[in-house]
């Protein structure tokens, strides 16, 4: 019997892997995240439009839009909704803004049992922190962009 190589046979075990592996459903994924997705952003649309009925202009009623969904965000993830449609809709419910209310109140539920200080306010912004220090670091760099623009 002739003897393998270590490349041979890891292309023998891919291929064992492969066949029983099932294949995901595309398309059905696809669907859920637009519809999930497309769904909380109707739903961000309607208070929008609520409190620009009440008297805010645009800008504040965008403000208030994004406080509202962020807490609807994190109190879903709360009381354990919002992981339950993370795991039906994908990248339709961590892409909106109350996707990023779900990552940093999931990080802080999962650190709870370390206490307040050690564990929610130390590891909360494990999974934001990038997202949070992208964000300034670009908006740094854009406000250095327009004020350039001004000057020349």
């Amino acid at each position: 019997m002739k003897k393998l190589s270590k490349n041979e046979m890891q292309k023998q075990y891919q291929n064992k892997v492969d066949g029983i592996v099932p294949k995901p459903p595309v398309m059905k994924n696809i669907l859920w995240a637009f519809c999930v997705g497309g769904l909380i952003c109707c739903i961000g649309q309607v208070v929008q439009n609520y409190f620009l009925d009440g008297g805010l202009i645009k800008k504040d009623a965008a403000a208030a839009t994004s406080s509202v969904m962020v807490f609807l965000g994190a109190f879903l993830t709360g009381i354990g909704i919002y992981d339950e449609i993370g795991k039906r809709a994908g990248a339709g419910s961590v892409v909106p803004i109350t996707g990023f209310a779900n990552s940093i109140v999931s990080c802080a539920m999962e650190f709870k049992r370390e206490g307040f200080v050690f564990g929610i306010g130390a590891k909360m912004f494990v999974i934001a922190g990038p997202v949070i220090v992208y964000g300034l670091v670009m908006a740094f760099i854009v406000g250095l962009i327009r004020w350039f623009r001004v000057f020349w």
